[in-house]
């Protein structure tokens, strides 16, 4: 079927197009849900929403199980994946109504899927009945698909799905939701012109994150425990901390991204990947076991020939602390829990030395990575805004209009540009090789902040360096739930005196009671090609902490 809308049609009228279709989704959703307050009624914190409003038999699908458990009750047939279904569609109808994380409700489709699933005489597949949730610009398994990636220009856009879906759908998944990114699918938030703006689920009045700011909202009300994100700048990172889930950045090219739609196709400068959004640790290996096992490089050449084989460690961690950046002091609540998690680990035996960050002049990678984003100055993207006639978002001209570097470029400064990437990139693995007299004696990982702080207020998220350099070296990277803004704890100190505009833009920002219970979350990173080494590692660092 294809989808037809009008070019003489507004951009408010487009835009308009595409929630009635999201809402005639949520309209299919039965029984209905009752008791959700009006849209000016909510709750600051939308965690206690789900106890008034789902039965007692859907909470105890959505929360009492981790994801391995779930998948075996549903391999052994003690539930059916037609009731774990339509549990995990009312929840997420619900986190809809709670944070605007939905582009669509895949109702019928994931009903009519989870009947097939149930009719087979054995389960197939090693994600057998599970629901997985999707970051719209990916596309979608199915036929009438329609993709805006978040853009005016593309609503009504026909579209498929792609490589990974394709996978995940053999090994016997659900597809039933697809989420919100921002405009351009470039803002450490969740908002654009064409479904609004998601809110977080620990208080409305802050960022899910982003660019995969939807998913990390719905993970926040366990409307999924299993989602597919993607990353260029910290977009899977960013968004899981701010809602205190898990989040992995694999190194790019070992995932299949053939088939996403998003500005700035074919560019090789930067390179995005997709990677997996989850509620517990072990989503994330049961995601990249799944992904990798079709052996995807048979069929998309440029990923990298590499199957999934789990590492284990013959000694304890070597773990380097980044405490700050060299740009931007963390909020202390940050600060606590680095510190908190590095005296477990510690204690549980492992050698905890610092990171050294100034001597590495991040700032020089952000300058480096920010040109590299937009090597055609953002002309595309910015066509296809002026082709609709929808305005710029503030975080939209922050990316584009306001870093220096970003310009159109030649030929030869392209050159030039990725030249100085990879000199940047080998001085950084120097000082990683540094770090001990040879490669068995050096650090493991490094464990940092994957952001200054909790979640920011809104379109106050300016300042990408706590992800984005992982991006820039293409270092593997994962986040992880540590603690809680605790306005005791974390006092704001008040003789600090920042060290430059962006430091002093964040230090401001501070106040304890702002962030009172937003998640704080941590971020362990490996070198290059070692994404099962990072996952090990966070096991470690996990079990260090007194966790399973």
């Amino acid at each position: 079927m294809t989808v037809r809308i009008s070019n003489s049609y507004s951009w408010q009228e487009k835009a308009r197009w595409a929630k009635d279709k999201r809402d005639a989704s949520l309209a299919k959703v039965e029984p209905k849900l009752v008791g959700i307050p009006a849209a000016d009624s909510l709750p600051l914190s939308s965690q206690d929403m789900p106890k008034a409003i789902l039965t007692p038999r859907e909470l105890e699908i959505t929360e009492r199980y981790t994801i391995t458990e779930l998948l075996s009750l549903l391999r052994q047939r003690d539930i059916t994946v037609e009731e774990v279904t339509r549990a995990f569609l009312r929840r997420a109808a619900l986190a809809q109504a709670a944070t605007n994380c939905l582009t669509e409700l895949l109702w019928d489709e994931a009903i009519e899927r989870a009947r097939y699933l149930d009719s087979l005489p054995e389960p197939r597949g090693s994600l057998f009945g599970l629901p997985i949730s999707t970051k719209e610009h990916q596309g979608m398994v199915g036929s009438n698909i329609t993709t805006s990636a978040s853009l005016v220009a593309w609503v009504g856009k026909e579209h498929g799905s792609n490589l990974l879906f394709d996978t995940f759908w053999q090994q016997g998944c659900v597809f039933y939701a697809r989420t919100s990114q921002p405009q351009a699918i470039m803002h450490l938030e969740t908002h654009s012109n064409v479904f609004g703006r998601t809110v977080n689920p620990y208080n409305r009045e802050l960022t899910p994150g982003g660019s995969t700011g939807g998913e990390s909202a719905l993970l926040g009300m366990r409307g999924s425990i299993l989602g597919v994100g993607s990353d260029i700048g910290g977009s899977i990172r960013c968004p899981a901390a701010h809602t205190g889930v898990y989040g992995f950045k694999p190194t790019t090219k070992r995932i299949a991204t053939t088939g996403s739609r998003a500005a700035g196709q074919g560019k090789e400068t930067i390179s995005g990947c997709a990677g997996p959004m989850s509620v517990d640790r072990e989503g994330l290996e049961i995601f990249m076991k799944a992904a990798l096992s079709a052996k995807p490089w048979r069929v998309e050449p440029s990923l990298t020939t590499k199957e999934w084989t789990p590492h284990s460690f013959t000694k304890p961690l070597k773990i380097a602390v980044q405490w700050w950046d060299g740009v931007v002091q963390p909020h202390p609540p940050m600060t606590r829990a680095l510190r908190e998690v590095a005296e477990a680990c510690r204690k549980a035996g492992m050698e905890v030395v610092d990171w050294n960050c100034e001597d590495l002049d991040h700032k020089k990678g952000w300058d480096i990575l920010s040109a590299l984003y937009w090597p055609d100055g953002g002309k595309e993207i910015l066509g296809l805004m002026a082709e609709s006639g929808e305005p710029i978002l503030p975080l939209t001209r922050f990316i584009l209009h306001e870093q220096p570097t970003v310009k159109e470029l030649s030929q030869h400064e392209l050159w030039k540009l990725c030249v100085e990437r990879d000199a940047y990139r080998a001085r950084y693995a120097q000082a990683w090789s540094n770090t001990g007299k040879d490669e068995d004696d050096e650090v493991d990982i490094i464990l940092c902040p994957p952001s200054f702080g909790a979640a920011t207020p809104h379109d106050q998220s300016r300042y990408w360096g706590y992800t984005s350099q992982w991006n820039l070296l293409d270092y593997p990277a994962v986040v992880f739930p540590v603690t809680t803004v605790d306005p005791v704890q974390d006092v704001k100190d008040l003789s600090y005196t920042p060290k430059n505009d962006e430091d002093r833009f964040v230090y401001d920002m501070y106040s304890p009671e702002t962030f009172k219970n937003a998640p704080v979350s941590l971020q362990i990173v490996g070198r290059r090609q070692q994404d099962e080494k990072v996952l090990a590692a966070l096991a470690e660092v996990e079990r260090a902490m007194g966790r399973k």
